[in-house]
């Protein structure tokens, strides 16, 4: 069984017992975290999608570790023949959890 959940902007494609690094979430270490927007859910041969999201369908997780770092993005400005160039780097920071139970009603 998997489900596809919106998060911070972002889609997600979870299974129980995936762990994901998503946006910067409310919650603490070894609390459930409720993710209240599943678009899509499988289970075998049957596909349900939401339109656009599934009314009662939840995805809970256990919060594994909060403010993960994310990669370093650098942003690079420059213009020619006029000796300016500046660097500026960014880590976003994410929150591990662990999914857990998949529920559709």
């Amino acid at each position: 069984m998997f489900a596809v959940i919106r998060t911070g902007g972002k889609q997600y494609k979870v299974a129980a017992g995936d762990v994901i690094d998503v946006e910067l979430i409310d919650a603490e270490a070894g609390k459930t975290a409720v993710f209240n927007e599943v678009l899509m859910i499988g289970n075998g041969d049957t596909v349900t999608v939401g339109s656009p999201t599934i009314s009662g369908a939840t995805v809970s997780g256990e919060v594994i570790d909060e403010a993960v770092k994310g990669e370093k993005v650098i942003a690079f400005k420059f213009k020619r023949r006029k000796g300016y160039h500046r660097t500026v780097g960014h880590r976003q920071k994410h929150t591990r959890v662990k999914i857990g139970a998949i529920s559709a009603k």
